[in-house]
């Protein structure tokens, strides 16, 4: 027989003890098929001499931070001379599926993926890892397909510095979470850190959670109606948790029109979120040195594509087993801390910060 094939026959039903027995030797002999080199895709080889061809599966340019994103991990593939093909989803899975496929049979060398649903993307990754290719799972985690790593944030400390600036200045009273899209795994990580910061609050009735949304996408029109749902029914609002920048947009602007004195915090540092805090509308925002993420992804993306091994000091649980994560530190941002933060790293300058206001 050979090693990854399976064979089955049909005799007379053996005695249980019989029965366990060979349970036992089959599975025992499985495990070993599965540990024989015939069983496992061969892995791909870049040719010497070779540049890498970088595959970027990217689900959307929405958000302002994506943009950043690829322009920044853009140079540095260049920068260490590799080639690269981007291709762009719309938030529409089954576009990236056909994408990701397109990528491989342009002859990449590694897949970079930021999926648009967790879960959805999976079988199209394990065809590409089948294939021999190293996938890069990039700031958004494919959920059991094993991918060779994930580089990321710390996205449920991410949810929890949300929560703890926002508890930190509103210690009780009403709050509203409006959670990114539920396809989206870091959204789930997000909201696991809210609630292990609110969720003792809540308990000791210090404070309430009036209502919790998870919207199909991360899309501000969305918010914005889902927000005006709660407002209609409750004006008491103290405090919202919006997914990102751009919900809290949305979310800002319902509150306005209502008149409703909320302080609200969100995550990703746009330039936009980052003059509401100047100018007082926003209170609190989560910076997340995104060039950092792009320059050490584009970085590893090569060392895969040679066949080099990447050291971690961590692991993530993708749902069927752990799966190399690099971890990188979100910063907290307000109006006092502007200055020290996002200014102080070049990420915005203060003339865009300040652009509205008189210094």
């Amino acid at each position: 027989m050979k090693p990854c094939e399976r064979r089955s026959a049909r005799g007379p039903r053996s005695k249980p003890r019989r029965m366990l027995a060979r349970c036992l030797a089959a599975a025992a002999a499985i495990s070993l098929a599965a540990a024989l080199p015939g069983c496992a895709p061969k892995r791909h080889k870049l040719p010497a001499g070779k540049a890498p061809l970088i595959g970027f599966s990217m689900d959307s340019l929405v958000v302002e931070r994506w943009q950043r994103d690829l322009d920044v991990f853009t140079r540095a593939a260049a920068d260490l001379g590799a080639g690269l093909v981007v291709e762009v989803a719309d938030q529409d899975p089954v576009v990236q599926e056909k994408q990701v496929r397109e990528l491989v049979d342009k002859g990449i060398d590694v897949l970079v993926i930021v999926p648009n649903d967790a879960d959805r993307l999976s079988a199209v990754v394990k065809e590409v890892k089948a294939r021999g290719l190293p996938v890069l799972s990039y700031d958004r985690l494919v959920r059991r397909a094993g991918v060779d790593l994930y580089i990321s944030f710390d996205n449920e400390k991410v949810g929890g510095l949300m929560a703890e600036t926002l508890v930190r200045a509103v210690p009780s009273g009403n709050y509203v979470i409006i959670n990114g899209a539920r396809n989206d795994y870091n959204a789930i990580m997000l909201n696991a850190g809210m609630h292990k910061v609110l969720d003792p609050f809540v308990a000791s009735r210090k404070l309430r959670i009036v209502s919790e949304i998870w919207p199909s996408f991360w899309d501000s029109d969305e918010a914005r109606t889902d927000m005006e749902n709660v407002v209609a029914g409750n004006r008491g609002i103290d405090a919202v948790i919006a997914g990102d920048d751009m919900l809290a947009e949305a979310v800002i602007g319902v509150l306005a029109e209502n008149r409703i004195s909320a302080k609200v915090a969100a995550q990703d540092a746009d330039l936009a979120a980052c003059q509401r805090i100047a100018e007082g509308s926003q209170f609190a925002t989560v910076y997340k040195p995104v060039d950092r993420l792009a320059l050490k992804a584009a970085g590893f993306a090569v060392m895969l594509a040679k066949g080099e091994s990447v050291e971690t000091d961590s692991t993530i649980d993708d749902g069927v087993g752990k799966v190399p994560y690099i971890r990188l530190e979100p910063v907290p941002v307000t109006r006092e801390t502007l200055e020290a933060t996002v200014i102080k790293d070049g990420f915005h300058t203060a003339a865009e910060v300040y652009r509205n206001l008189k210094r």
